[in-house]
């Protein structure tokens, strides 16, 4: 069941970054890859169409984590529609701790390749799915605590977004693995309502 929120919500993750073209197999360093991977000529056009999409949306705010490709992704936007743009750590991506610049093998190696681990177990030095998934709702909960009837747009990244959504839907964990297995979450430079007011 759908949450009955205050705000109504959208959700952009960033377009395509560096770090996806030239590095696709490997995890990226949090918050930021070294040196941090920023948006390619395809993740600009992405966002570009985006913000052309969003002007029809009248979005209030604009909510983007701090990190290099999901600013650029957020600027892009706000120039479009002339709004300022809030940075936010709690958007950031998932930290998967020891596992930074290391093959995404080795991560599924750690989890014995079941999905359901990655939920309540942290890496080493970084944070399980649950983790993630608690201070987006945090997040949300603040923003809502502050607005009332606004049209706020998240930028943010694969993890937060897809965790931000089955919550926002009231999906269950397994219905949320299941999401995620048949590549129904949200894609580099996709825009997606999550609510109605």
């Amino acid at each position: 069941m759908r949450r009955k929120l205050k705000n109504k919500y959208f959700i952009l993750r960033h377009g395509q970054s560096t770090h996806q073209t030239k590095k696709p197999r490997i995890v990226y360093f949090w918050p930021e890859d070294r040196p941090p991977a920023s948006l390619t000529r395809k993740g600009y056009n992405q966002i570009k169409k985006a913000a052309q999409n969003l002007k029809k949306k009248k979005i209030d705010l604009i909510f983007s984590s701090d990190v290099l490709r999901t600013r650029q992704t957020a600027e892009i936007v706000a120039k479009e529609l002339d709004i300022k743009v809030i940075t936010d750590k709690r958007l950031r991506d998932k930290n998967w701790g020891i596992f930074q610049g290391k093959p995404k093998r080795k991560v599924w190696d750690y989890y014995h390749h079941n999905l359901k681990e990655a939920f309540k177990k942290a890496p080493p030095k970084g944070e399980s799915w649950r983790d993630v998934k608690n201070r987006i709702i945090d997040f949300i909960k603040d923003i809502e605590k502050k607005y009332t009837r606004k049209n706020i747009l998240i930028v943010s990244h694969g993890d937060p977004l897809w965790l931000l959504e089955g919550w926002m839907r009231g999906l269950s964990q397994n219905q949320l693995l299941t999401q995620k297995l048949t590549d129904g979450t949200i894609k580099t430079g996709e825009l997606r309502q999550l609510n109605k007011l």
